[in-house]
């Protein structure tokens, strides 16, 4: 149900939209620096959300949603700002990206053989800069859905809303991103000499 909020000028609409949406300052920053990669940018478009959240603040039905609702903002302001051009759709052949497994690859080189545990050892030999330097390697297209998923609050059905395509493409699109991201840390624990040997 619609509140009656007058306008986004009104010091009382203001008021309350800053109780609210204030809270969610330091989540929204992190999510804008995992979509763009850089400091700057990511206060910009926080304060563009923010604005653009005030101004359409009356048309919120339900406060409880706040966070995904500004999370959904600024996701579509990132959107908006995106030139399509070809080096987003760059990322080799899809059919041997979608064989790819991060999972098989460590089973089968064993890189701590006498661990109980070995998949989680892997991983935790990457500290969150290299996961958000592969992070932000990723096509937009596989990025924006993925961060959106896991750090913006959104469901299936909302990111498919919020790209505009069938929930079956949001769910094709988070497949890939995750089978880059698996790649790219690969990529990392090979230069790192954490791997003995792979052929592709």
């Amino acid at each position: 149900m619609d509140r009656s909020v007058p306008s986004a000028t009104h010091p009382a609409a203001r008021a309350e939209f800053e109780a609210l949406a204030l809270p969610h300052l330091p989540h929204l920053y992190r999510l804008a620096v995992r979509l763009t990669g850089a400091a700057a940018d990511a206060e910009d478009l926080v304060h563009e959300t923010y604005m653009k959240g005030l101004r359409s603040f009356a048309a919120l039905r339900d406060v409880e949603r706040m966070r995904p609702w500004l999370s959904r903002i600024l996701a579509r302001l990132v959107l908006d700002r995106r030139r399509v051009d070809e080096r987003e759709l760059l990322v080799g052949d899809l059919a041997v990206l979608d064989q790819f497994s991060l999972y098989d690859l460590i089973t089968s080189e064993d890189p701590f053989p006498y661990s109980d545990t070995v998949h989680q050892d892997f991983l935790a030999q990457f500290d969150s800069e290299e996961v958000v330097e592969a992070l932000l390697a990723l096509p937009e297209v596989y990025r924006v859905p993925l961060v959106m998923l896991y750090t913006g609050d959104l469901s299936y059905a909302e990111l498919s809303e919020l790209l505009g395509c069938p929930v079956g493409t949001v769910m094709s699109r988070l497949h890939r991103g995750r089978k880059l991201l698996e790649r790219a840390l690969w990529e990392f624990a090979k230069r790192r000499g954490l791997i003995r040997t792979w052929e592709p």
